[in-house]
């Protein structure tokens, strides 16, 4: 019997996502003044990948931060660290190319008020191709990891922009082609 790491680890991240959007939080509870996302962020990324793999046009994006273990209460990178804020989202296929949708956790390190870095690490669901039938990334499987780093800079407490690389492949981990997807870009974003 072969199991589905990746599917598992979809299922596991988007109820982490589903508790975070209900407002259920291992802080305790939100009271009814509060909002509900911690951040939203928009953007456009394109493709970095060469050869067959390669995606043409830009990639439209929009993610959602939620804060249920307590980030902002966070003080230095240590806390912040053990802190990580749940991320939904998605980045829309333009050209005929994979539309993803994914989650996740997001840890985030302020260097000092201004700059901060971002690593995040979830599940992604695409319609993208699974073993050649057309131009583009040969992705094997529907259920993938998601993973992305980035750098940003606040220009103010609510206004910052964010520079990131992001992947998506399924590590080898179900049959068929691995060729992935790599996307780079950028996001502004507001924090609540």
């Amino acid at each position: 019997m072969r199991v589905d790491v990746g599917r598992i680890t979809l299922c596991f991240l988007s109820a982490a996502s589903l508790a975070a959007i209900s407002g259920i939080s291992a802080a305790g509870s939100a009271s009814a003044g509060e909002q509900i996302f911690d951040e939203l962020r928009f953007g456009v990324s394109t493709s970095v990948q060469s050869g067959h793999s390669r995606e043409d046009g830009v990639f439209p994006e929009m993610t959602a931060l939620f804060d249920p273990f307590g980030y902002e209460a966070a003080v230095g990178w240590q806390q912040q660290l053990l802190h990580p804020r749940v991320h939904l989202g998605t980045s829309i296929g333009t050209s005929g190319e994979a539309t993803q949708f994914f989650t996740g956790f997001t840890w985030t390190v302020d260097f000092n008020e201004k700059l901060f870095a971002e690593a995040g690490f979830g599940g992604v669901i695409h319609t993208g191709d699974l073993d050649g039938d057309g131009d583009g990334p040969e992705l094997g499987c529907r259920v993938l990891f998601h993973e992305y780093v980035g750098a940003g800079y606040r220009f103010t407490r609510n206004w910052n922009v964010m520079a990131q690389i992001a992947h998506s492949s399924h590590a080898n981990l179900c049959d068929g082609p691995n060729d992935g997807m790599t996307r780079a870009g950028l996001q502004i974003g507001y924090k609540f």
